[in-house]
């Protein structure tokens, strides 16, 4: 399954907004099989903040594991997010 950040918005910034997000993605979640991955598609997001970014993905990175898959971006502060959120909490996405 590919969840595209972009309905979120385009601005994801916030720890609020993020924790938000992911309250509204836990239905879909659910349904997703245990053998899929989940992929995230970052294309026309703008800004990522970390505050948001850790509410949204490090609950998933938790729950699903190696199951989260990132897809590349060339957005600077997709990048600078993620690198952020992997040193400070000393974990590591898995990318495709």
């Amino acid at each position: 399954m590919i969840l595209y950040l972009k309905k979120f918005g385009t601005t994801l910034v916030g720890h609020e907004l993020g924790s938000e997000a992911f309250k509204a993605f836990q239905s879909t979640l659910l349904k997703l099989p245990p053998s899929e991955e989940l992929e995230i598609d970052f294309s026309g997001v703008l800004t990522l903040s970390p505050s948001w970014a850790d509410e949204f993905l490090s609950p998933l990175l938790e729950r699903l594991g190696k199951q989260l898959v990132l897809l590349p971006s060339d957005n600077l502060s997709v990048q600078a997010t993620l690198k952020i959120l992997q040193e400070a909490n000393k974990f590591s996405f898995k990318f495709k």
